[in-house]
């Protein structure tokens, strides 16, 4: 027995052809009943893409996202619960745009409670700007998110995870040129000093445990970078007395800086500087 094909579209109203078309994609496979469906939800699905305007993201992109969102209302749609299109879509196509939002546009991860309640502040700051003419204040944007100020602040916040700013771009109070210099070079540097801090108080604490004439050779050696020789030459000591002092003085500041070196192989702690 051949099934029959489905009955031409004749409805009274426009719920009517929505049911007609839903009947025949869903229980017929009816392509062209489909397509009919997403040509006719294309505007329904752009203007809640328009709800997200206001963000970096390209209006298209949304759009694009959005109209994946209608598809996916459209597959899962059962006309046979008597509920509304419209109705059952919105969240569909809504939660399509969110996730875009969560797992695509946001430039630093967040958690998505995060994610979506500066999403929620920031429609609410706009929505007021617009209809007070200033910024509004953080308690005013709480009251009419209905939200505790601390999540507001904490909103705020994590609304500049969304899109950092570049280090490029020109930062306010230029010179007098009216030329605007570049956010990066507004930063400090790293300071390779910082490295040596432990270094520099370990060895002058041993310093101060050694001779003027030691911490001399010391300086001579390290800082003049002399040979033994010309040190001893300017000191007016052997070059063997030079080596044995530099040695046991050595040995006195690696002591003071890891006190068990001594106990694992260290030589030299107690040896006499030269005279």
């Amino acid at each position: 027995m051949s099934v029959c094909a489905p009955a031409p579209i004749a409805p009274s109203s426009a719920k009517d052809r929505d049911e007609l078309l839903f009947d025949r994609w869903r229980h017929h496979g009816d392509e062209r009943s489909r397509e009919a469906l997403v040509e006719r939800y294309l505007p329904f699905a752009r203007r809640l893409a328009r709800r997200y305007a206001g963000t970096s993201e390209p209006l298209e992109d949304l759009v694009q996202v959005a109209n994946l969102g209608l598809l996916k209302a459209i597959e899962r749609f059962d006309v046979a619960r008597g509920r509304p299109f419209a109705s059952f879509a919105v969240p569909t196509i809504l939660g399509e745009l969110r996730r875009y939002f969560r797992d695509c546009a946001w430039a630093i991860h967040l958690p998505r409670g995060t994610q979506e309640r500066a999403l929620r502040v920031e429609q609410v700051r706009r929505e007021l700007t617009a209809h007070k003419g200033r910024a509004p204040t953080a308690m005013e944007i709480a009251e009419r998110a209905d939200m505790e100020l601390e999540l507001v602040l904490d909103a705020l916040q994590a609304v500049h995870a969304y899109r950092p700013a570049s280090l490029d771009a020109p930062r306010g109070g230029g010179g007098g040129d009216g030329e605007l210099e570049p956010l990066i070079e507004t930063l400090g540097e790293a300071e390779p000093a910082y490295a040596l801090v432990d270094d520099v108080a370990a060895i002058s604490a041993g310093l101060g445990g050694l001779s003027g004439r030691d911490r001399e050779i010391l300086r001579l050696r390290f800082v003049e970078d002399l040979t033994q020789s010309d040190i001893a030459g300017r000191v007016g000591i052997s070059q063997m007395q030079v080596s044995r002092v530099l040695r046991s003085s050595l040995a006195r500041l690696r002591e003071v800086a890891d006190p068990c070196s001594s106990a694992t192989g260290g030589r030299g702690g107690g040896a006499s500087p030269g005279t």
